[in-house]
């Protein structure tokens, strides 16, 4: 059952990374459960906005045969529901790479992030250590097992198996108008 209200989220699961990983290089695509390229992730952005979207219960889709003034028969969903979701604003999403030609490929391409709610084009490509890139406000999710991490949701590249992760805040995840957080 959905929760009258949801809010997108402020990280990116193992299976998220993974299904970026595999749009920016497809010749992983028969790579299951594994994470080759993309070593890191960190995302920040100017806010929330609340939007109302149409849903249906969890019992799925279910419909009533009607007729319109003129006899014409049409089918009516009978369990929809409104919730409100809360959608990323102007969001950043950081990549780090190990090698310097994953990073140009994969700036050279756009994803979509989560439900198409966001697509991501790539602004800058640029080297840094991993002090400087952990300088970079915003949240995280370290990947890691059930007994480091809470559960995030179920690997779609891995058997449905179970996915753990441990959420890191860096400084303030909320950037202002200008990109500053």
């Amino acid at each position: 059952m959905r929760d009258i209200e949801t809010f997108s989220q402020q990280f990116l699961t193992p299976s998220i990374v993974e299904g970026i990983e595999k749009k920016l290089f497809p010749e992983l695509l028969n790579e299951k459960g594994v994470i080759k390229k993309i070593m890191r992730h960190r995302i920040n952005y100017c806010g929330i906005d609340v939007q109302q979207e149409k849903t249906w219960s969890k019992g799925g889709f279910q419909k009533e045969k009607k007729k319109d003034s003129d006899g014409r028969e049409y089918f009516k969903a009978k369990n929809l529901g409104i919730i409100n979701r809360g959608v990323l604003l102007e969001p950043n999403v950081y990549l780090v790479f190990n090698l310097k030609e994953d990073a140009e490929r994969a700036f050279a391409q756009t994803i979509c992030l989560c439900r198409n709610e966001d697509l991501l084009h790539p602004e800058t490509l640029t080297e840094m250590s991993e002090e400087e890139f952990n300088g970079i406000n915003g949240f995280e999710l370290i990947f890691s097992d059930e007994h480091n991490g809470f559960k995030v949701g179920h690997n779609r590249f891995d058997n449905a198996n179970e996915m753990y992760g441990d959420l890191v805040v860096y400084g303030n995840p909320i950037r202002d108008g200008n990109g500053f957080a």
